[in-house]
């Protein structure tokens, strides 16, 4: 490569020479001309030769060095593979040793076992001659134990087994009665988790009616009118009512009193309407309030209707719908009725559900089981025998007529959901809150709760807290242990529960404590 950029370095010179020359034979004639083209062309080649010189020795200075590069190169990877070959070397000898090693350690390992067959031949053989002379033994000892006892063997293993099977049989019995009391523990338990589900997805209003309404005037001065020319007008409107109106020194209010809701909405809406009217004499009031109470059976029926249509019962008779409509004016114990009807249908209709029966059968009993507290005539019948009578009478599923008729037990229960309609209804009416309690009658309760744990025998103090659903015993640690604690607990949850009528449930917590004191001086 080199010298052929040398030849087109010459041939390059030659070449301007060479046209040079041209030019001299182009200008012969002119002597001085030629001559200093001769000179011209002579200095040029004499430059190109030596730039040619400069490039070649250039050039091999650079291939010289190259090659030193390349050589040094080459001679270093030569030294790494030459030190990987020695590695490999170095390893395979170590394996080599690992391997003569293993083989010298499992030869000697090979002797070590035959020794240890060798010793555990010998050993069988010594344990078989003593288990030889063992059954020889233990069949000597058999006749004698025979001998002594007058029994073959044959007749001590049949008593023996005899013996066994009484005793794994009563065993048997006692773990089947823990069996059986267990699952009764866990039914209840069961139970109990079904019931408590079941008010916490139904919780209801606390609220309890009153037996007043309260009636605001937009002045004093409308209570002359009301009250009329030497109380004709009072009298009046008490007569058609049948409300008590109580005017005194309350401003701009008027009182009416009844425990029937219905005549006091009749009264206030009939008095609303007089009002508002400003005609109020005794005839007027009894044709307002005439009118009232169309208006109130109108929506007495609409509240049926809509009560049925929202808790999904369908086919009720009209007679019945408006005893559900009747229910909304009607209290028991200060709990509204139809509330109280529909959480009981609510409750049915879970419990039903959680028990693989009928939801919609018992939902329809649960909303009717009172209305017989809703008569049109008073009757000497119970409400429940009353609410059955009614039931059958405009056409109710038998289950639903059985179930009115016997959640006071005053009809045997026939069918499943009547028990739980039982329930229901108490679970409804005793939840805190719904009924009112006379104060009377509660302080006495809490009484009867203390003095029942205090009859037992080492209870020391009593407290009924929490309103009475706790009872808390303390007990004397010296006459009542820790077992005897659980025992009493018991006790007397059992008494409560069979002796006493109380709202909700009564837990019973027996505290013992015990105490160890010295003085040091």
């Amino acid at each position: 490569m080199e010298l052929n950029i040398i030849s087109i370095i010459i041939g390059g010179a030659c070449l301007i020479a060479g046209t040079i020359l041209g030019k001299i034979i182009f200008a012969k004639n002119t002597g001085k001309l030629v001559e200093d083209a001769k000179s011209e062309a002579q200095r040029i080649i004499a430059d190109g030769q030596s730039q040619a010189e400069t490039l070649k020795k250039e050039k091999i200075l650079e291939a010289k060095e190259k090659f030193v590069q390349m050589k040094a190169d080459h001679e270093k990877d030569v030294l790494v593979r030459t030190q990987k070959l020695s590695d490999s070397e170095n390893r395979i000898k170590q394996k080599e040793q690992s391997i003569n090693q293993k083989e010298t350690n499992l030869d000697k390992q090979s002797k070590d076992n035959e020794v240890i067959k060798e010793n555990l031949n010998r050993q069988i053989e010594i344990v078989n001659i003593k288990r030889t002379e063992l059954e020889k033994h233990q069949e000597e000892h058999i006749r004698r134990l025979e001998k002594v006892a007058g029994l073959s063997a044959e007749d001590a293993k049949a008593q023996l087994i005899e013996s066994l099977t009484q005793e794994a049989q009563t065993k048997a019995l006692v773990i089947q009665q823990e069996i059986i009391e267990d699952a009764k523990l866990k039914a209840n338990k069961e139970a109990r988790k079904i019931v408590i589900q079941t008010i916490q997805r139904t919780a209801a209003e606390q609220a309890i009616e009153n037996s007043i309404t309260v009636f605001n005037l937009e002045s004093d001065e409308i209570k002359g009118s009301i009250i009329g020319r030497e109380g004709r007008n009072i009298r009046a409107i008490e007569a058609a009512t049948g409300v008590d109106l109580i005017v005194d020194d309350t401003p701009e209010a008027i009182v009416l009193s009844s425990f029937d809701p219905l005549r006091r909405e009749i009264a206030r809406l009939s008095l609303q309407r007089l009002v508002a009217d400003g005609r109020i004499h005794p005839a007027r009031i009894e044709e307002v309030v005439e009118k009232t109470k169309k208006q109130l059976e109108d929506q007495v029926m609409e509240i049926g209707e809509r009560t049925a249509m929202e808790m999904g019962i369908h086919g009720l008779h009209k007679e019945l719908i408006r005893m559900v409509g009747r229910m909304r004016f009607r209290s028991s114990y200060g709990q509204n009725l139809l509330m109280h009807s529909r959480e009981t249908a609510n409750l049915c209709s879970i419990m039903a559900a959680e028990l693989g029966m009928n939801p919609k059968l018992a939902k329809r009993a649960g909303l009717l089981h009172d209305i017989g507290k809703v008569p049109d005539e008073e009757t000497e019948l119970s409400h429940a025998l009353l609410g059955a009578k009614l039931a059958e009478k405009y056409g109710e599923n038998p289950a639903v007529v059985n179930a009115i008729g016997a959640h006071h037990d005053e009809m045997e229960m026939k069918f499943v959901i009547s028990p739980i309609i039982q329930a229901c209804d108490a679970i409804s009416g005793a939840r805190p809150g719904a009924r009112r309690e006379i104060m009377q009658q509660y302080i006495q309760r809490i009484k009867d709760l203390e003095n029942l744990a205090l009859a037992y025998q080492g209870v020391e103090k009593a407290y009924a807290i929490q309103a009475g659903r706790e009872l808390r015993v303390i007990v004397e640690a010296e006459k009542v242990t820790d077992d005897a604690s659980d025992k009493l607990s018991f006790e007397i949850a059992q008494k409560i529960q069979n002796e006493m009528t109380f709202p909700g449930q009564i837990k019973v917590t027996v505290i013992r404590e015990k105490r160890a004191v010295n003085i040091a001086r």
